[in-house]
């Protein structure tokens, strides 16, 4: 990860008060690089990830790192292959993520949310240490307010195909208010937006990665509907910055983390295709249900309590994410699969 502010302020912070962490959901996109940031710095880091959506390829780096140990167990299950060492810090990241993964295992998603967010609870009880729930935009649902601020409890459809999700984050914030007010757990939220970069998955149906994976292999880019819905995307060097800056304190949260510069999801693929060189347009295709038409941070909290913002233009961070993707596949991702849309 760069040596710039926006990727090393948070880890820094962390690691002038804590020595071992666990990341659950380490071996995914946002969670490999958050394991890179705390290594980095100096912090010892057990990775626990079922690898359901995770890959170990994300963690090549660390992979001789004598700081860094993977276990692979799946924390709905429990958490007893962590040990018995001490822990000061436990980031619960895992959950399948994308709309391809959640609406796959619709039922894993629901319990890593609640039996699995209740034992990375335990253990941080145990063990006396800082939790931090990664949660979600999506707790929003499709919001009515705009732009979306930390108060308000969002318009969700808590029987459609996307509430595996919205529900399961929804239920792991409960959760953790309840174990900070009944157990005096030092439990926080953040609330991540639309965050893109390096390692994501061509295939998992999210915009930017698929709109990428499509140019790349030179096919159209499927716009669902009109393509006038909007996005708010962060890069995933300020997105950790962010978490791990809010983990350094002991605020409950919840805390937004994300980008509030506001792009309409034509623009994101006018955008890509110009950054990719590709010449192969758009096809419009069926709106997801409940996809939501606005998302936006209100980043005010997190821009005040932490000194955060996102600081990586969408230029730079596409350019960076195209980049990747290149040297990855020519990538077997590009050649993979031919999407069917996307949803953010």
């Amino acid at each position: 990860m760069d040596d710039t502010p926006g990727t090393t302020t948070g880890a820094a912070r962390v690691a002038a008060r804590a020595r071992r962490a666990v990341v659950t959901g380490g071996a995914g996109f946002v969670g490999s690089h958050v394991c890179e940031a705390l290594v980095a710095h100096g912090v010892e880091v057990v990775c626990v990830d079922d690898l359901s959506t995770g890959d170990l390829g994300n963690l090549a780096a660390l992979r001789d790192e004598p700081r860094f140990t993977f276990v692979e167990a799946d924390v709905s299950r429990g958490l007893d292959a962590v040990g018995d060492e001490p822990v000061d810090l436990v980031l619960h990241l895992a959950s399948p993520a994308s709309p391809l993964d959640y609406l796959r295992l619709p039922l894993e998603t629901l319990l890593v949310g609640s039996a699995g967010t209740r034992h990375a609870l335990e253990l941080a009880g145990r063990a006396g240490a800082r939790f931090v729930l990664a949660s979600t935009s999506e707790v929003y649902g499709d919001p009515e307010v705009h732009p979306q601020r930390e108060d308000y409890w969002g318009h969700v459809n808590p029987v459609g195909p996307r509430s595996v999700y919205d529900e399961s984050k929804r239920f792991a914030e409960a959760t953790t208010a309840a174990y900070r007010r009944s157990r005096g757990v030092d439990a926080g939220i953040v609330r991540i937006f639309n965050t893109y970069g390096p390692r994501m998955r061509g295939h998992d149906g999210r915009m930017v990665p698929t709109f990428v994976r499509q140019a790349l292999a030179g096919e159209p880019l499927t716009v669902a509907g009109d393509g006038s819905q909007t996005r708010s995307v962060c890069y995933v060097d300020d997105l950790v910055d962010g978490i791990l800056a809010f983990a350094a304190t002991d605020h409950p949260g919840p805390v937004n983390l994300g980008n509030p510069t506001e792009l309409t999801v034509g623009q994101v693929a006018e955008d890509v295709l110009a950054a990719t060189g590709s010449d192969a347009g758009v096809v419009h295709v069926d709106l997801p249900e409940d996809d939501p038409r606005r998302r936006r941070p209100d980043a005010a909290l997190a821009e005040r309590l932490l000194g955060w913002r996102a600081r990586t233009p969408w230029p730079e961070g596409l350019a960076r994410t195209v980049a990747w993707f290149r040297a990855e596949d020519g990538g077997a991702e590009v050649a993979a699969a031919v999407g069917r849309g996307a949803s953010a």
